[in-house]
């Protein structure tokens, strides 16, 4: 089972790389909740419905994707430790470096709850301005 969550959360985040939610829903239970822990912005809890839209907004404002660069995938039981770099461009020109360590926790196959660890001062001084207005732009039909 190992292996298979372990492809299962590296499928998740190309994913996320390449802002296609169907896919990303694919891996995950109804009920799964990822938690960005810090104390940014962008950091605090989200449920399916919300990671979705998430990811779908990526579209937007990471047009060539994340490219992950995968530095380490450890699996043990029912969890998964994927550490990671992006190497992404925003919408705005702006470059977009970031470390992450996810830790996925699977049930049934599928991630339940994610874990993220990355520097959230860095993504709330550049992918939060982004969102917001992104979000402001939707709410008002544009």
């Amino acid at each position: 089972m190992s292996e298979a969550n372990k492809r299962t959360a590296l499928q998740f985040l190309k994913a996320m790389s390449d802002a296609d939610a169907a896919a990303q829903d694919a891996c995950l239970t109804d009920d799964v909740i990822t938690h960005t822990h810090g104390f940014g912005k962008v950091s605090g809890t989200r449920n399916r419905e919300t990671m979705l839209a998430t990811v779908d907004a990526f579209k937007a404002i990471l047009p060539e994707g994340f490219n992950p660069k995968f530095n380490r995938v450890t699996a043990e039981g029912n969890t998964v430790v994927v550490e990671w770099e992006g190497d992404a461009v925003l919408s705005n020109g702006v470059p977009y470096h970031n470390q992450y360590v996810f830790i996925f926790t699977f049930t049934g196959g599928k991630i339940s709850r994610l874990d993220e660890y990355f520097c959230t001062v860095h993504a709330d001084a550049t992918i939060y301005p982004l969102l917001l207005e992104l979000s402001k732009s939707m709410a008002h039909g544009n």
